[in-house]
């Protein structure tokens, strides 16, 4: 009975152990598993990058070549403005095949005039408040159903966010406030830098410091969710229609649409702006001469609000890359031919 009961306890010790063992060889067969899948999904990752690399390449080439074509104007019907269709790159790709598996490898995307949009850097310059900018954002609230008053809080925090140019009147130190010192003080005061005075208006002024805390500098759209009064369903619904670029730039009449392009003069619906782009559609404004006869001298455009070239560029890709995906937006600004020949440059990359 011993020898039994001795034996049947060496059976079940055998199989507690055989199955450690198996519970042991299936982790580390599971824990080599992940490995070699993260080291694929890496691997991945780092292709859809580099593709991602070719089509901005591609993107600044088309982009360069076009502005060689058309150095004064442009237009929604020149070669840049052409979306590129889903492609498929798997035959361009070195990739080591694996038997049955289903490889796909596609690019599309399409190049957006970013000077189409109202840009949100010409509310202020070096801290100073633009009201004629404000009230072109002002109507452009309005054609969107929006508060047009909040134009003027977009444009005192995009004033705070930026450096106050100190003006040094001649004979006279400057001022922490910016309007300068000594003799003369009084009349650099009294004259707004947008109208070309050398120091800033009180109104100037106090629109700047009615942001209370520390202002961010504005980088992009969603930064207005910063300004009070504004909601994420709003900033949703103006990101077709405004951007921020690093420096002041006209609007494109010729690639802006109909609410941007209404915002510009001050007695324009959106409706008559649409009879402008279905106009546009026949033939590009080569100039604004062009631009201001089509509309004619009953409808003053606000000065360097407009003009019909474009520097600056919003590059759209989306890559499919088996399981891997990467959809990125890139900002390129293009030099005119007239600088050094040209060229163009990435200025930022957003990954989603």
């Amino acid at each position: 009975m011993r020898g039994l009961r001795e034996s049947g306890v060496a059976v079940i010790t055998a199989l507690l152990l055989t199955t450690l063992a198996i519970s042991i060889v299936a982790s580390l067969f599971w824990q080599q598993q992940v490995q070699v899948r993260s080291m694929e999904n890496q691997r991945l990752h780092l292709q859809t990058k580099w593709i991602l690399r070719g089509a901005l390449d591609w993107a600044s080439l088309v982009l360069f070549q076009d502005g060689l074509d058309h150095r004064d104007f442009t237009a929604l019907d020149q070669v840049w403005a052409t979306p590129l269709a889903e492609t498929r790159l798997d035959q361009y790709i070195e990739r080591e095949r694996v038997e049955g598996e289903n490889f796909d490898a596609t690019l599309s995307g399409n190049i957006i005039d970013a000077c189409s949009r109202y840009n949100l850097r010409n509310l202020a310059d070096k801290g100073i408040v633009d009201t004629q900018q404000t009230e072109v954002f002002g109507r452009l609230l309005r054609n969107l159903q929006m508060d047009q008053q909040l134009a003027g809080r977009a444009a005192a925090f995009v004033a705070a966010g930026q450096p106050l140019e100190t003006v040094t009147p001649e004979g006279g130190a400057p001022n922490p406030d910016g309007t300068g010192g000594g003799a003369g003080a009084g009349a650099a005061g009294g004259e707004g830098a947008a109208g070309g005075g050398t120091g800033t208006t009180a109104a100037q002024r106090a629109a700047r410091s009615s942001v209370a805390g520390s202002p961010i500098k504005f980088l992009a759209v969603d930064d207005l969710l910063t300004v009070p009064g504004f909601t994420p369903a709003m900033v949703e619904r103006l990101r077709p229609f405004v951007i921020v670029l690093p420096e002041v730039t006209p609007v494109n009449v010729n690639t802006a649409p109909a609410e941007v392009l209404a915002s510009l003069m001050p007695n324009m619906s959106v409706s008559e702006a649409n009879s402008l782009v279905v106009r546009r559609q026949r033939a590009a404004w080569r100039d604004m001469n062009y631009f201001s006869s089509e509309i004619g001298q009953s409808r003053p455009i606000t000065p360097n609000a407009a003009g019909v070239r474009s520097d600056w560029f919003l590059v759209n890709s989306r890559i499919r890359l088996d399981r891997a995906a990467l959809d990125a937006e890139a900002l390129i600004h293009r030099f005119p031919t007239l600088i050094a020949g040209g060229g163009t440059q990435v200025v930022w990359i957003r990954q989603y």
